[in-house]
Order: structure tokens, then sequence, then C-alpha cells
């Protein structure tokens, strides 16, 4: 009998960028398009955020393209999926223990609450090192940069990810608004960091760790997740090149 998989999707709670006062939030697609990837593979998912309560969505992934993207028709649609997003649980109230995965959607918000938040940093460092999947795309992996191992140095060095990366936004003008630089914190930190072309789908593994660069990314991640923890489920290992291993024994 296969495993029902469980997911636990953790939001920003920022509502605007700092002192600038513009406002920002979770990237919608980034959301709604892992969701129900996982709901259709048959997981159990679970939405929280970083302090509770409503999850602010970033207005600019509420543009006309974006509402024609299928899966956030789907969640205009889907009662239930707007009420999870209009009333989450803190990430500090749930047992990330029980999940065998995390996904860190991205959207500017992330920048201003992930990295200060001594919570996630406790989630994506026992996730890691409990050999549970962690996955995040676009400003997601800034939930990775104060992370820590159990020897105290960085959950990224020499680890292979990729994340939103500096020409992007210097393309969408926010390079001067966001406090850190999302690929250039990532290097700092000893990441080996890979990127694809601006704005195109693109997507890493280094064992149990996967990251998207992009909005348009997060469909891909998904899957890799979903591939991951079926190949858990089966009994299989992955190397930190990304090479899938049997378990012995």
């Amino acid at each position: 009998m296969t495993k029902t998989m469980n997911i636990l999707i953790v939001s920003t709670s920022a509502a605007d960028m700092g002192t600038s006062g513009e406002p920002t939030g979770l990237w919608l697609e980034e959301l709604t398009t892992p969701w129900y990837a996982f709901l259709d593979a048959g997981a159990n998912v679970t939405l929280a955020s970083i302090r509770g309560g409503a999850i602010p969505i970033d207005p600019r992934s509420l543009g006309e393209d974006a509402m024609q993207e299928a899966s956030v028709k789907r969640y205009n649609d889907d009662a239930a999926a707007r009420a999870a997003v209009a009333n989450s649980p803190a990430l500090e109230s749930i047992d990330h223990h029980a999940f065998d995965a995390v996904f860190l959607p991205g959207g500017h918000g992330t920048m201003f609450d992930f990295a200060d938040s001594a919570a996630l940093a406790t989630v994506v460092s026992d996730t890691l090192a409990g050999d549970r999947i962690l996955a995040s795309v676009c400003h997601g992996p800034a939930g990775l940069v104060s992370a820590l191992t159990e020897d105290g140095v960085s959950v990224v060095k020499g680890r292979k990810v990729t994340g939103f990366a500096d020409t992007e936004e210097v393309a969408v003008g926010l390079d001067e608004k966001v406090p850190f630089l999302l690929e250039t914190r990532l290097r700092a930190l000893g990441a080996n960091y890979h990127k694809g072309p601006d704005f195109k789908s693109f997507a890493v593994e280094d064992g149990n760790l996967i990251t998207g660069q992009n909005p348009a990314s997060a469909g891909d991640v998904a899957k890799r997740v979903i591939a991951a923890l079926r190949r858990a489920s089966a009994g299989d290992t992955v190397s930190h090149d990304g090479q899938t291993l049997p378990v012995s024994g």
C-alpha cells in the first residue's frame, strides 16, 4: 500500500517591502501550481505562514496574464483553498516533523520575513537533517539563508541551489528595494548556485534539497517533489549529486 504523502507549505506573512511601504506578499502562482500538483498526486497538504492569519498576496501576481494561469483560475473557484489562505496557522504552531516534505513558495514578501524567522530556520534545518524533502521556488530560498547544519554551517554550503537571479531582480526593478539580493547571498553562503535563462523554468536537485529559479519553475519543482517522495516511498535514496541510488538491505 502506497504511503500517503504529507506536505507542509510555508508562506510569507510580510505584506509590505519594509520602510518603502510598497505592497508585497506571496506570489500566488507559486502557491497554487504546487498546491494542486500535490493534491492531484494524492498528497495531504497543510498551509501555514510565518505569523499566521490571512496570507498577503503580492498585487503583482494578480495581473491579467496571471489570472489566466490554470492553477490560479482553479484557486479562484476553490472556496476551501481561499479559506486556507485567509486563515492560516502560524508556523510555530505546526509540528513540522509530521511532514514528508516542506515547500517554500516565493513572492518578495519572503525577503522581509523568511530570513529573520527562527522558526523557519529550525524547520529547514530539521527537514534537511532528517532526510525529508525541502523544496523552494523563486524567492522562497530566502528561507534557507539563516538555517544551519548541526555543525553550525549554512545548509546551502557546497550544495547545488537556484533561486531568483540577480539579473531577474534588476529586470523587475526591485533590486534597490529588497534587503539583499538572493543569488548574491546564496553564493556568499557557499552555495553552488546555478541559473537558467531569466524568467524561464529552471530547477535543480541536490539530494533532498530541491529549488526553482522563478515563478515559471513552480510546476517543475512540484513534480520533482512528488517524484522524490515516491522514490522515498519505494525505498530509494538520493545522493547529493542528484543521482537516485537504491537503499541496500
